[in-house]
């Protein structure tokens, strides 16, 4: 048996009396909400063997850089210091455990005073470290020789000038007049 469809009116009442679900709200951001547990974890456990990572060829100079990576840092029970583990190359083992009260002076220097007490020695294979590639931000590039009159209006606007920033006025004017004679020259 095939059941007509409700008219507007009918419709409309149906819609009055059934009760709709308020829109949820939007989770709050995962940063905002996790922030005070990072923080309270922070406090409680500290940095970890992460944080020596990038850090490493500096900590212990670039001889035991060469050979070591951190690998886990374990905190010690009530405040006490923790251990951290070192992944050594094998041949290299003895060397670090020689220098080991060095090493723990120079990572409670980077983690704090006491931060880590033990140091636990694991040969095995260490990976060489990836070194991004070079940037050219702050490095020198070759700036074009201004033209005489170029060069003479350069000098007469730095004439001014204290005589402490002469010279970098003028080399930064070089640089920007050459750079634009190469954008009206393409």
């Amino acid at each position: 048996m095939k059941r007509d469809l409700p008219t507007d009116a009918e419709t409309r009442e149906i819609l009055s009396r059934r009760r709709t679900r308020p829109v949820p709200r939007p989770a709050p951001p995962a940063g905002r909400a996790l922030a005070p547990l990072i923080k309270e974890l922070d406090e409680k456990f500290g940095r970890g063997a992460a944080a020596l990572e990038p850090r490493w060829r500096e900590i212990v100079g670039d001889q035991l850089a060469r050979v070591t990576r951190p690998q886990k840092l374990t905190r010690g029970r009530a405040g006490s210091g923790g251990t951290l583990e070192l992944r050594v190359a094998g041949p290299a083992a003895l060397l670090v455990q020689h220098q080991s009260a060095d090493i723990l002076a120079r990572v409670n220097l980077f983690l704090g005073p006491g931060a880590v007490e033990k140091l636990r020695i694991a040969q095995g294979p260490v990976q060489p470290r990836t070194v991004a590639a070079a940037s050219t931000k702050g490095a020198r590039r070759r700036i074009d020789p201004l033209d005489a009159a170029a060069e003479a209006a350069l000098a007469k606007s730095v004439e001014a000038a204290p005589d402490a920033l002469k010279a970098a006025l003028a080399s930064l004017g070089r640089a920007v007049l050459s750079d634009e004679a190469k954008a009206r020259g393409r």
